[in-house]
């Protein structure tokens, strides 16, 4: 089954365990056990379902800290419900590139939300990827900044590190020969 389908089953999940305000892998064990007069719940449904609600309060809170004036508990349950399928994709699913997360949401909102929407969490899940993008390079730069301290603290240079790092199989104190100006007389030719 398509993912695109995975994602509406997925979403028609969340959005009835938002509306009965039940526990959302409480309601998929049931959907999981009875599917009633639908087919199935595709795998792919499953693991976007189980992964919302397992990351349900990081998910909440990114999508606080990126929409301005608006709450997750204050947007529309389909809107909440796409912007967690989403986001979800976007942070913690490296299967799934971040643009078809995007275009994904916007076919779910463009015909299920109002007119509005789409705009709405094209802006959004963009702040979102934008932030997961600086928060990365922000740990890599702290992760950067502590090997430098690292190294000061036991006496290796970062030129140093970054000569052995290069694949130069001369030893650190090679390097520091080699920058030495040697006491014999340089011959010239002229």
């Amino acid at each position: 089954m398509a993912r695109s389908t995975a994602r509406k089953r997925a979403l028609n999940t969340l959005y009835e365990a938002d509306e009965k305000s039940q526990d959302i892998l409480s309601l998929l064990d049931e959907r999981i056990a009875q599917p009633g007069a639908q087919t199935p719940l595709p795998d792919y449904a499953i693991e976007i379902v189980r992964g919302v609600a397992e990351h349900r309060r990081e998910i909440d809170r990114t999508l606080n800290e990126c929409s301005t004036g608006w709450t997750v508990r204050r947007m529309g349950v389909v809107d909440r419900n796409i912007l967690r399928i989403a986001t979800w994709e976007i942070l913690f699913n490296d299967e799934v590139p971040d643009k078809v997360a995007i275009d994904e949401a916007l076919a779910l909102a463009k015909t299920l939300c109002d007119d509005d929407a789409p705009a709405f969490i094209h802006g959004l899940l963009s702040a979102v990827c934008t932030a997961r993008d600086n928060a990365e390079i922000a740990a890599n730069a702290e992760e950067e900044v502590a090997e430098m301290d690292d190294q000061s603290e036991d006496g290796t240079s970062p030129e140093a590190v970054e000569t052995l790092d290069s694949g130069d199989s001369s030893s650190p104190s090679d390097a520091v020969d080699a920058a030495t100006p040697s006491a014999e007389p340089q011959q010239t030719v002229e």
